[in-house]
């Protein structure tokens, strides 16, 4: 097919007009420092690409579906969650939210097919005891209904191999509310009548406590009423599956819980 020059120079006129649109909203020099910026605060959490870890999947954010909201979540945090408040000023975090959104452009999003015999391992292998899909199952884990939106396969992986990989040792920051799937704490109380209770910490403040036990059962404590309250960081009452699982079980059970997205 020949093109006649008229209709090459209008081509190349609207390949000119988008170059040029695309760099009014997204300057160079903006996406770059955006990148340093995020390679310094938000990738060990993220991921080198957004592709997620102990902190959520960037590459197909739910949370902060436009600019303004990504904006508000990297300046204020999230409150009973790991996600702190961004020691940055408003032009870093606008440079920030820049990088994220172009990893968000790049991803082409693969849905993982799961399969049956990852169900079967899941409901065999005693998950439900602690986690929850949907209306069925524990809560002393975190709900799992939509755990392949934020979590990579890498992760998953990770987590039914070492489950204490990814649960922090410390806090560094005092967060006033407590949210069991993002900020995991497995505690154990004595009270002043000798009863001892362990379970996930659900809400903490300076002079009480609420934890869940493996029942599910809630308490409510007043500090001053436990004779002993110990926080086990780093601990998770989760087994390791190493040793009870095949290698391809495993990757069954990870491409399973990958496939969760809420639609179930």
């Amino acid at each position: 097919m020949l093109y006649s020059p008229i209709m090459l120079m209008r081509g190349l006129g609207l390949i000119a007009m988008l170059g040029a649109t695309l760099q009014t909203a997204y300057p160079m020099q903006d996406i770059a420092a955006g990148g340093k910026l995020y390679a310094a605060h938000c990738a060990a959490c993220h991921g080198q690409n957004g592709e997620g870890g102990r902190g959520a999947r960037l590459t197909t954010l739910t949370r902060a579906p436009d600019n303004e909201s990504l904006f508000n979540v990297i300046q204020k945090g999230i409150p009973g969650t790991e996600m702190p408040v961004a020691p940055l000023n408003d032009r870093e975090i606008r440079d920030v939210v820049v990088f994220v959104r172009g990893l968000q452009s790049d991803f082409a999003p693969q849905v993982a097919a799961g399969s049956a015999r990852g169900e079967r391992i899941y409901r065999k292998s005693g998950c439900a005891q602690c986690h929850a899909i949907g209306p069925e199952g524990g809560v002393l884990g975190p709900d799992l209904s939509s755990i392949g939106r934020s979590r990579v396969p890498d992760y998953l992986r990770r987590a039914l191999l070492d489950p204490e990989a990814d649960i922090p040792d410390s806090f560094g920051q005092y967060r006033w509310t407590i949210v069991v799937p993002d900020n995991f704490l497995q505690v154990r109380a004595t009270t002043l009548d000798g009863r001892q209770i362990t379970g996930a910490r659900v809400n903490e403040d300076p002079f009480s406590i609420q934890m869940r036990d493996r029942a599910g059962q809630v308490y409510s404590f007043w500090k001053e009423e436990l004779k002993e309250l110990h926080r086990d960081w780093g601990k998770s009452p989760m087994p390791s599956y190493k040793d009870k699982l095949t290698a391809a079980e495993i990757e069954d059970l990870v491409s399973y819980l990958s496939s969760l997205r809420g639609s179930r």
